[in-house]
């Protein structure tokens, strides 16, 4: 029986970010009730007379955009200048007249860091917190719709966890059960209702017409004022869907995105730079396959048809001999024109290749032989040949990452976008369905590589059950003799592609155990985005010309950290890496990859993409004596473990902790909610009554006979401190009045404030003893590591590792090409791996170095912080030995490290201080090891 995977989730702290920047934009609205019961005029929720339950705001706009800008400020984004936002004025049935507004929040997030998860935690969050209830996630496609109402599903016993087991009602929006509309409007429960966006944007769709009801279903939606979830907004910038999603009567809008085109009030970024250099994301190689240019076969390739009044003419690329050799040219022919002739009489061209039809509505050519092309097809060249071998790449890249992650419990996925159907799956006279030529291909690289002697029994299955295809199809015929014909589909979200992206997304977890044989996916390149898969390790693009699906697109798919037979996610950056196998090279890929990214996020990502045919297998090389015994010296001072015990100073904790709170620029004060008031006189006339505004009021919302929440449980369960020493802390800041505005947010503002101190005083009174009888093996050192050239010291021209002296291995790998401090990608400037290039050359050249090596990645220290790894270990001589533990930085200035970063480092400090004749220091440079 097959297991049924579950799939893990833990929290994040970058998605707890974008979670509490929307929480915080909310500040001052009324809390829910229930931890703290209380009970005020204004409230988060609205309980009508009709049985609705809503989302009320409280807040005004100028409230909302002070938030914005608080929020904007500790995500380093430039604040807007006015909150972006719909405005409308609505008049009740008995002539008041209000002013409404819709803010629009914007979450920028790179695919494959769980945008989806965020989502659906900050609806939980604001629930929670204000006790907002009514959420609409609106989706562009078939594929989005069912992977959020999947991830509703996968993630309900992780959040009922996380809250308490707060019910939430998920509601995929069905046109057939239109009444399901008013369970979602009177629902008690967090209700999050999941539509399309073409479900509601015309007024035919079932949901906007009355029919024999009083109102249209629709207005089931506008009564509750949902809080609208826009996932990938950049689908709706149309003005009938921006109105269509107005219709809905939105508090607010929530966009999520990677590729926002309009990203109204930005709250939070995380850009694929940052997302792929703090290994939130695979990372990308590219094993380009490009032919030689071949003069040998008549070689013919449309480039585009252009109708015009004068006539239709088609732009072909054709060889042409040229005075000295054979060059490849684009030519523009008309009906009846002769590629013979175009080609300055090349014998290939010299029989039936006159252009006999143009049919721009199809998009194809065809010659007097009979050969037809579409447009971007090309025919003749090496096209087989170079998409053969892609296909051999591909499945011999995926036996070697199978080799390598099996025994993690790591299921491999390969995936191939092929651009016409019948490549893969054909039909016989018969109609039998039949294996095109890549499946043919593919069985004979599988074959091929299954046979090896070391993948041997790597894969229990044969070559017919490990590969399918995901179409579209069409059902020919009726009853028992229907056969369903698949078709090539390019129109995004069609009916055709229903069947097709609602198997995938119901089938993640099948895929992803190691008892399901399908390990090689076929799909038509309509499947894009909606769909991606955790354990996709290798992307291959067959197409009779180049992609041109965006290489965002491409590799977006396979883009998510990979997950073990448990569920869980593997962290590990050297398992974490995407072989994309396009038909051209790595150059030009790596380049237009980083040109998108550029265009789209104005950041670059130079440097971030590497090229899987110049690996390097770094191993250790065999010393001398005298470098042998160098390397036991220094390894023998440093290899010990150890644990830590904390000495907490309470008084200086107390006192830290209260200069933060009083410092309200670092933590501002709690907000109070304002109550809006608008006077109108009514005006009767032959057109109806009219409303005109004679006065605007606003104050403070009113918390009298507040109960006191149990300040000091809610406290103890997220810091644990003694009840005396919180006590102290909020006797002395002199805010306690803000418990009464605003409780939750003050006693998580004092949570912050107090967590921060915690982690500096528990590093500054930490203490490190030996573990007796605990050291680091030599063993560490015996495993090669597999890296890339330009990713260790000395890189050479020759893509040959050239050994460098004084060291232990044959080459230094070092930590990355383009991280900032251990991955902060967020404050790069000169990045570490350039300052460990340096260091590395330093040492390899100054005679007084006489041994250097970077310490193993399983070289741990513990910390209170999670585990730190040092980098270098120095062995220094001239008129005195002198051993050194060295951490290289791009910048050793505190001010200019993560916070997190600089307290582990301090940590290390600490660590080192045990060892005998041992110098521990943070450097930029050779140089600052020696200074004092």
């Amino acid at each position: 029986m097959q297991h049924k995977m579950t799939l893990q989730f833990t929290h994040q702290d970058y998605q707890e970010r974008a979670v509490q920047s929307v929480v915080q934009v909310f500040d001052g609205q009324p809390l829910a009730t229930g931890e703290f019961e209380l009970v005020s005029s204004a409230a988060s929720v609205n309980y009508a007379g009709d049985g609705s339950i809503g989302n009320s705001l409280v807040l005004t706009e100028k409230q909302v955009l002070e938030n914005v800008h608080k929020v904007q400020a500790n995500n380093i984004i430039e604040a807007v200048a006015a909150l972006q936002a719909d405005r409308w004025t609505v008049k009740s049935d008995e002539g008041h007249v209000s002013d409404e507004f819709c803010p629009h929040l914007t979450i920028e997030m790179e695919t494959g860091t769980g945008k989806t998860y965020t989502f659906i935690r900050t609806m939980y969050e604001l629930n929670k917190v204000y006790g907002f209830k009514k959420f609409v996630v609106v989706v562009p496609s078939v594929a989005i719709r069912e992977g959020t109402m999947k991830n509703l599903e996968v993630t309900r016993s992780h959040f009922a966890a996380d809250y308490n087991n707060v019910p939430c009602l998920p509601m995929l929006y069905d046109s057939s059960r239109l009444n399901d509309l008013r369970h979602f409007a009177q629902s008690d429960a967090l209700s999050v209702l999941v539509i399309n966006i073409d479900s509601f944007t015309k007024d035919n769709n079932k949901i906007n017409q009355q029919g024999e009801r009083a109102f249209a279903p629709i207005e089931y939606i506008k009564t509750v004022k949902p809080i609208v979830i826009v996932d990938e907004p950049q689908n709706f910038e149309t003005d009938i869907r921006r109105k269509a999603i107005r219709d809905l009567n939105p508090l607010c809008t929530l966009r999520y995105s990677a590729t926002h085109k309009n990203p109204y009030n930005l709250l939070y970024k995380l850009d694929p730079v940052q997302a792929y250099d703090l290994g939130l994301v695979k990372q990308i190689e590219v094993d380009g396959v490009e032919p030689d240019v071949s003069y040998n076969q008549a070689f013919v390739q449309l480039e585009r048809i252009d109708a015009k009044p004068k006539g239709v003419t088609a732009k072909v690329t054709i060889d042409v001999n040229e005075k000295n050799d054979v060059k490849r040219k684009s030519p523009t022919l008309k009906l009846g024109e002769d590629l013979y002739a175009k080609s300055k009489q090349r014998e290939i061209y010299a029989d039936g290749f006159i252009l006999n039809e143009i049919r721009a509505d199809e998009g194809e050519i065809e010659f007097s032989g009979g050969r037809v092309l579409k447009l971007n097809e090309q025919q003749g060249g090496l096209s087989d040949d170079v998409m053969r071998f892609q296909i051999e790449r591909t499945v011999a890249a995926h036996f070697a990452k199978l080799k390598k992650v099996k025994g993690l419990g790591v299921k491999v996925l390969s995936l191939f976008f092929i651009d016409k159907v019948a490549n893969y799956r054909a039909y016989d006279d018969e109609g039998n369905d039949v294996a095109g030529k890549f499946a043919q291909w593919f069985e004979e690289a599988f074959e091929k590589y299954a046979t090896k002697a070391h993948y041997q029994g790597l894969i229990p299955y044969t070559a017919n059950e490990v590969h399918n295809g995901y179409f579209s199809g069409d059902k020919k015929g009726k009853g028992a003799a229907a056969k369903k014909i698949w078709v090539d589909s390019t129109e995004h979200g069609s009916k055709k592609d229903d069947d097709t992206y609602t198997l995938i997304m119901q089938d993640k977890e099948r895929l992803l155990n190691m008892s399901e044989p399908l390990q090689f996916i076929f799909s038509h390149s309509a499947l894009r985005e909606g769909w991606d898969n955790p354990n996709v390790f290798q992307i291959c693009t067959l197409n009779e010309t180049q992609s041109q699906m965006k290489k965002r697109q491409e590799i977006g798919r396979g883009l998510r950290l990979a997950v073990n037979q448990q569920g869980e996610r593997v962290h590990d950056k050297s398992i974490n890496v995407l072989t994309v196998i396009p038909n051209e090279s790595y150059e030009v890929f790596a380049r237009t990859l980083q040109q998108e990214i550029e265009e789209e996020t104005d950041v670059s990502f130079k440097g971030r993409v590497k090229n899987a045919r110049a690996k390097a297998r770094v191993q250790r090389k065999v010393l001398s004596a005298e470098d042998e015994a160098l390397f036991k010296a220094i390894w023998q001072r440093i290899n010990y473990q150890t644990r830590y015990s904390v000495t907490l100073d309470t008084p200086e904790l107390i006192k830290k902790c209260v200069k933060s709170l009083v410092d309200v620029n670092q933590y501002p004060r709690v907000q109070t909610p304002k109550v809006r008031s608008r006077k109108a006189k009514l005006r009767m006339s032959e057109e109806g009554i009219q409303g005109v505004e004679t006065g605007i009021d606003e104050s403070n919302a009113s918390y009298q006979n507040v109960p006191v929440p149990d300040v000091y449980a809610y406290l103890q369960n997220r810091v644990h401190l003694t009840r005396s020493t919180l006590f102290a802390v909020l006797d002395q800041s002199n805010r306690l009045d803000e418990l009464l505005i605003n409780p939750q947010a003050f006693l998580d503002t004092v949570i912050a404030a107090i967590k921060t101190v915690l982690q500096e005083l528990l590093v500054e009174g930490i203490q490190y003893h030996e573990i007796n009888g605990k050291r680091y093996e030599m063993a560490l050192f015996d495993e090669p590591v597999e890296t890339y050239l330009s990713s260790v010291y000395p890189q050479t021209s020759d893509d040959m590792i050239t050994p460098v002296d004084k060291t232990l291995l044959e080459a230094q790998p070092l930590d990355g090409d383009t991280q900032g401090p251990k991955g902060d990608a967020f404050n790069c400037v000169m990045s570490d791996s350039d300052v460990e290039n340096r260091f590395a050359h330093e040492c390899s050249i100054d005679p007084r170095v006489r041994f250097f090596f970077k310490l193993p990645s399983k070289f741990k220290i513990a910390t209170p912080l999670g585990s730190y790894n040092p980098d270098w270990a120095v062995v220094f001589e001239n008129e005195e030995r002198v051993y050194f533990v060295a951490e290289t930085k791009s910048s050793t200035v505190k001010a200019d490290l993560r916070r997190n970063e600089h307290l582990k480092i301090e940590c290390g400090h600490r660590h080192f201080k045990l060892a005998d004749d041992v110098t521990f220091k943070e450097v930029s440079s050779l140089s600052g090891l020696l200074s004092q």
